[in-house]
């Protein structure tokens, strides 16, 4: 299972076209939506062999660097990870230093964190799992 860039323990992971790092999708796409330019998957389209298996960070990458060509700067972006188990309170220091490092900005600029849904619903029932992200930009 990859979550904000790290590998996490678990017998379980996300099926997807690409390494499945739903953490990082919904940063991508709080950042593009905050400049109105659609969705990861507009941009990144699961149909594309280019993007098949491609590791979630280059595309975070690839979309600040939209945010960079459109004069822009990362004010702030919050990640919420809604995940019964594994338990990966113990990984988001490390995870919160993984997104900044990609997105060249502060570590203190990023912040992660992880709940659970107290066995309520499908992500309680441990069939999947949901992310919240949200971005603030600024004009450089």
């Amino acid at each position: 299972m990859w979550l904000c860039g790290l590998r996490v323990e678990s017998a379980v992971g996300f099926v997807a076209h690409s390494d499945g790092d739903v953490a990082i999708h919904a940063l991508c796409d709080a950042l593009l939506g905050a400049l109105a330019l659609g969705d990861i998957g507009h941009l990144f389209p699961d149909t594309s062999d280019e993007f098949a298996g491609i590791d979630s960070k280059i595309l975070l990458a690839r979309v600040m660097k939209l945010v960079h060509e459109q004069g822009w700067e990362l004010a702030n972006a919050d990640i919420t990870i809604a995940l019964q188990a594994p338990k990966i309170a113990r990984y988001v220091p490390a995870m919160r230093e993984c997104l900044a490092s990609v997105m060249e900005v502060d570590v203190s600029l990023v912040s992660v964190k992880a709940t659970t849904t107290e066995r309520l619903g499908f992500v309680g029932r441990g069939e999947g799992c949901e992310v919240w992200a949200i971005a603030m930009l600024c004009k450089k």
